[in-house]
């Protein structure tokens, strides 16, 4: 069928609805060909079942992913010209793009393998793609296609290359980062956004989007400072957005403000201050991956802008909020607090308390593609004074000219250091609408929890040792192998055999926790799930000591070793 077809407009609805059933369609499939989190192999497996997908040979892909499966498997379905098994993901407890399907009421039954071989494409369906260009398979590689496939073909196609070779943060056993399933709602909610397309830059582009954002960003800056008399919020892409914007409002009230953060900052901190031609920040020590307060007692004065942390990327831990802000109250200081990870529990009136402090800082860092469940990219900054978001006031005659917003058009462009930008918001404020507060807050409730039963089952495991408890939801631990040889290289190759496997996908943080303090290598899950429990990872603690066990003994037995 057509692929000029407009998303919006009459007939657009009736076009999603003919489109988005043959990309759930491919999206089911692959799924179902990666079978388990995350594509086995490595890269280059995955780059060469993309290779062999488009023409060249599946026992070039084949020889590179070896006895793996996962990305070979692939290859020898789409060989085989087999039906994908993807009734059981349809069916299955986690739903996944079955849910959405049967959600669309499109009516199509479970079992739908036979259809991915028949006309709308399937396993064999790119394999035809470059026939059906003319190019030949090397040449394809590097050139656009001439001609088109049809939609419905291009997204089954491309929807199954794209599921089968990508991490499923849906997945238990992926939990390496601050990457979290999506709700189901917030993913239908895009679709209408990306339909309408309306851009953030302009009111007579997204008259209604902007009052949604308006609405919902007020509610955020609310939930931030709910006893503040002009708090206000604008939307970010994430963390890392958020961050400059700290220190770009703190540069606007003081060109030669000097950044001071902990040890355990973001990244963003040291990149932001860069970018803005600050100097580097005054690093503070930590203890627990915490600032300590009496160490930045010693260093601020009344020209820095600290940035303390709620929620660590390495271990989730709080900073001690209410110290550091008396302190910087004490000294004139300005205080920006990184909530990015631990900021939604705010939701929680059982968590809510952890973050007590937090009101006291100047601007705050959210990020519900953390704790929200948002498709990236859903940051958010809050700011105690609306006025200190004047900062970002920028006039361009086509967009806010001044006898339009004296007019009462509001200005959309001085809610943001971009130009063109989707209406996340919507999303966001869909999700809200759907769950509330209290359901939100109940879903960070769930991955805590899950988060303490899981580190239980660490100190109950004579395989692995706990770091600490955990304060959010993220357990960090490691092999007790690594400690009998003092192999930090151990912990870094269990985390790579699980991810080549294609059966697990953790993360790694180093942390001062060796002899003098000198910096150890720990695994880490990061739990995002809010439907998992701790009994959901006692089989992945076993992978994890059991590949530690294996790879030990490897590294006895290599020759090199010897």
């Amino acid at each position: 069928m057509r692929g000029d077809g407009l998303a919006g407009g009459e007939g657009g609805a009736d076009r999603l609805g003919e489109l988005i059933p043959a990309a759930l369609r491919g999206m089911a499939a692959g799924i179902a060909e990666r079978g388990g989190p995350v594509p086995a192999g490595g890269p280059a497996a995955v780059a060469a079942a993309l290779v062999a997908e488009r023409g060249e040979p599946a026992r070039v892909a084949a020889a590179l992913v070896g006895d793996h499966g996962g990305a070979g498997a692939v290859l020898a379905t789409a060989e085989r010209g087999e039906p994908a098994p993807v009734a059981p993901v349809l069916v299955g407890d986690h739903g996944g793009a079955g849910a959405v399907l049967a959600a669309a009421e499109r009516g199509e039954p479970a079992g739908v393998a036979a259809a991915l071989v028949g006309d709308h494409g399937g396993p064999g369906a790119v394999m035809s793609t470059a026939e059906r260009g003319g190019l030949d398979a090397a040449s394809s590689r590097n050139q656009l296609p001439r001609h088109g496939v049809g939609a419905e073909a291009a997204l089954e196609e491309l929807s199954r290359l794209l599921a089968a070779g990508s991490a499923d943060p849906a997945d238990p056993a992926c939990a390496a980062h601050l990457h979290c399933p999506p709700l189901a709602v917030a993913v239908a909610a895009d679709v209408v956004a990306s339909a309408l397309n309306p851009s953030m830059d302009s009111w007579d582009q997204a008259p209604v989007a902007s009052e949604l954002e308006r609405e919902f960003t007020a509610g955020i800056a609310r939930l931030c400072y709910p006893d503040a008399e002009t708090p206000d919020a604008v939307v970010t892409t994430g963390g890392t957005e958020s961050n400059l914007l700290g220190l770009l409002l703190a540069r606007e009230r003081d060109p030669g403000v000097q950044p001071v953060c902990g040890a355990n900052a973001h990244h963003s901190v040291a990149r932001a201050a860069w970018l803005l031609g600050l100097p580097a920040p005054i690093v503070v020590p930590c203890e627990g991956d915490r600032l300590l307060p009496d160490a930045l007692a010693e260093v601020v004065t009344p020209r820095s802008v600290v940035v303390a942390t709620a929620g660590t990327t390495n271990t989730g831990t709080l900073d001690p909020l209410p110290a550091i802000a008396a302190i910087c109250r004490r000294s004139g200081a300005r205080l920006h607090v990184d909530a990015a990870y631990g900021g939604m529990a705010l939701c929680s009136d059982t968590l809510k308390t952890k973050l007590a402090g937090l009101e006291l800082a100047d601007s705050v860092a959210l990020d519900l593609h953390k704790f929200g469940w948002q498709p990236v990219a859903a940051g958010l900054f809050a700011a105690r004074e609306a006025a200190d978001l004047a900062a970002l006031t920028v006039r361009a005659e086509y967009l806010n000219a001044d006898d339009d917003t004296e007019a009462g058009l509001p200005d959309l462009l001085g809610r943001s250091i971009r130009t063109s930008r989707r209406p996340d918001a919507f999303r966001m404020a869909v999700t809200v609408h759907a769950l509330g507060t209290d359901g939100l807050g109940a879903l960070v409730e769930r991955c805590c929890t899950t988060a303490t039963e899981v580190a239980a089952r660490v100190e109950e495991h004579p395989g692995l040792r706990l770091w600490g408890a955990p304060e959010l939801s993220t357990v960090v631990l490691r092999p007790v192998g690594a400690d009998e040889t003092g192999d930090d290289e151990l912990v870094a190759r269990v985390r790579r055999a699980l991810l080549e496997a294609g059966t697990a996908v953790i993360g790694r943080a180093s942390l001062p926790t060796g002899p003098g303090g000198a910096d150890q290598l720990w695994l880490k899950l990061t739990l995002l799930h809010p439907h998992t429990t701790g009994d959901d990872y006692g089989p992945l603690l076993d992978r994890i000591a059991a590949t530690a066990g294996a790879e030990l003994v490897a590294g006895r037995e290599s020759p090199v070793a010897s």
